[in-house]
């Protein structure tokens, strides 16, 4: 024994055991830092942390593959366009925007324009597109916020 271990063991009480070296039989590797803090060296909780977030960063980079490979289908044509975005009030939506612009997105009359001939207000607040498929998301978000009546046009289904 070097004389450093004999000055410690004659410090340490006979029959004590230091805090680093108690076991805890599972199989983790603790040390007691100071004040009831425990540092499991690397395989605790840190180490599981560490595993979640690399797996979730792995999970959004496969997300934003997918995203990017997915190709983007845009309906042809004004008609698929209210089909695919107004789903069962589709037909009612055909029928205003017939009723409105003849199904025209090039349709004005003063400030209303589009195939719902939403005025200039209603287009700042629920969207304002030149496509087919702009012009139907920004009437359908009118349409809900109405409360899914057709209520704000003055052709009714």
């Amino acid at each position: 024994m070097t004389r450093r271990a004999v000055a410690l063991a004659a410090l340490v009480p006979v029959g004590a055991v230091p805090a680093a070296a108690i076991g805890h039989g599972d199989g983790h590797h603790r040390t007691v830092v100071g004040g009831h803090q425990v540092r499991f060296d690397g395989l605790g909780p840190e180490r599981w942390a560490a595993r979640w977030r690399r797996e979730h960063r792995m999970v959004l980079r496969l997300r934003r593959r997918l995203q990017a490979a997915r190709p983007v289908v845009a309906p042809a044509g004004p008609e698929a366009a209210i089909r695919y975005v107004f789903g069962v009030y589709a037909d009612q939506a055909l029928r205003v925007a017939g009723c409105e612009s003849g199904l025209s997105i090039y349709a004005h009359n003063g400030q209303y324009v589009g195939l719902f001939q939403m005025g200039e207000h209603e287009r700042a607040l629920y969207g304002n597109a030149g496509d087919a498929m702009g012009q139907a998301q920004a009437a359908y978000r009118y349409f809900v916020a109405s409360g899914r009546d057709w209520s704000p046009w003055s052709c009714k289904p």
